[in-house]
């Protein structure tokens, strides 16, 4: 009898304190980002989803109310390509796992790679950050990316889309010295035939991989009993099929030229990523393809001494003329946190606020194929939902309160603590 009455006063208990994932933001600015801003509104979390937004809401009896009087609302920001998890101390090899070894590794998946005890999730998740790309590297075809939420237990918690892109890394013409020459070459740059030739033979093995991929395509559709499952070629059907977009990251003009070239011949959805130069020309190709850009850090220098000092700032701006989707990323670990500032770096230089905005949320779930969960405050969405006291792109703002899913987060860092600490010190 004493054991049910206990049950009976937790369930009582649970009913009075209401879900944790349902609750209402009252009195708030709201900047949805999918349309205009709307000063003192209220929206209703549901069951970690938004389930209304206005003025007057009639929200459950016993709803916990967050007052946001004075406050912005905004959606979690999304870094669309970041090593977050991976690379924790990059002088510490045995902390960083972004890449294997081998040429090929379409198979390999980067989110199980990711630690979510790294101190550098709630650093970011600190300066409103709550989605990223995980993103492998090494070799040419460098494995799976995936998007993920920045905080959970395991990865599997943490996962939002775990296969969101094969990573191409587009070769290049280097003309660094070969490493197999060891230091007896190292301070002895290669000629441009040399590294022609080493670019050559990079691209015929990509060209040489993807023919095999498409053989066994056509094999495993052919089925017979001599069929026998390639783990690597395997992971590169949904990309053949058009169904998995490939990222691939090219900086140079020449690089990002070469890369549409290849796609085109091999057919494939591609995003290209960490673009740094452009030419009108490239521009018209990648809007007319319908091809999204991930853009890199734009408090950069130029790539050449005599570029113009604001090469990298107008990019961004100039890819919004041109009526081409793209989204920042930074490419990083510790520095996830500055993604706001990246964005807003280039708002001087041409950029609208609101598009700067865009492009770390709404534009970033939209390449990623996950508008219908994140990147805005709507209707029917996920509740990843950032409450700050000010402009979400400026660096004096702080964030007050963070949700993924309606679930509150942890907003404190190794960073807060350590001030804590020493703010108690006794004198």
């Amino acid at each position: 009898m004493k054991r049910h009455l206990v049950t009976f006063l937790a369930f009582c208990l649970a009913i009075t304190a209401g879900p944790q994932d349902t609750f209402l933001i009252r009195d708030v600015t709201l900047h949805p980002v999918s349309g205009p801003d709307i000063p003192l509104t209220s929206v209703f979390v549901e069951d970690g989803i938004v389930a209304d937004v206005g003025p007057k809401l009639a929200v459950p009896k016993g709803t916990k109310v967050v007052d946001g009087k004075g406050l912005h609302l905004y959606p979690g920001m999304i870094d669309s390509a970041t090593t977050l998890g991976m690379a924790e101390i990059g002088a510490v090899r045995e902390t960083t796992d972004v890449a294997e070894l081998g040429d090929f590794n379409p198979q390999l998946r980067a989110l199980v790679a990711v630690n979510p005890s790294s101190e550098h999730l709630p650093v970011a998740r600190a300066n409103g950050i709550t989605s990223a790309i995980a993103l492998p590297s090494g070799g040419i075809i460098a494995g799976q990316a995936g998007l993920m939420h920045l905080d959970g237990w395991t990865w599997e918690d943490m996962d939002i889309k775990r296969s969101a892109a094969m990573h191409l890394r587009f070769p290049t013409i280097s003309l660094q010295a070969d490493e197999s020459m060891g230091r007896r070459g190292a301070d002895t740059p290669a000629s441009f035939s040399e590294g022609k030739r080493r670019y050559d033979e990079t691209l015929q093995k990509l060209r040489i991989f993807f023919e095999d991929a498409r053989r066994y395509q056509k094999a495993k559709a052919a089925g017979g009993a001599g069929f026998t499952v390639d783990r690597k070629l395997e992971a590169m059907l949904p990309v053949l099929e058009g169904k998995q977009p490939v990222m691939v990251t090219a900086g140079r003009k020449r690089a990002i030229a070469d890369a549409l070239d290849f796609a085109k011949r091999e057919n494939l959805k591609i995003i290209l990523a960490g673009c740094r130069e452009f030419t009108p020309e490239l521009l018209k190709e990648i809007k007319a393809r319908g091809v999204p850009v991930i853009l890199p850090e734009t408090l950069a220098l130029p790539l050449d001494e005599d570029d113009p000092y604001d090469a990298l700032f107008t990019i961004p701006s100039q890819l919004h003329r041109e009526g081409i989707l793209f989204a920042f990323a930074t490419f990083d670990s510790s520095a996830v946190r500055n993604l706001p500032y990246q964005a807003a770096a280039a708002v001087p230089f041409g950029l609208e606020r609101e598009d700067a905005l865009k492009a770390v949320t709404l534009n970033a779930a939209k390449i990623w194929g996950v508008e219908d969960r994140v990147g805005s405050v709507d209707k029917g969405k996920w509740a990843d939902l950032v409450l700050a006291d000010g402009d979400l792109l400026e660096t004096k703002t702080q964030i007050k309160q963070m949700w993924m899913r309606g679930r509150s987060v942890d907003l404190s860092t190794r960073h807060t603590k350590l001030a804590d600490k020493y703010a108690s010190r006794p004198d």
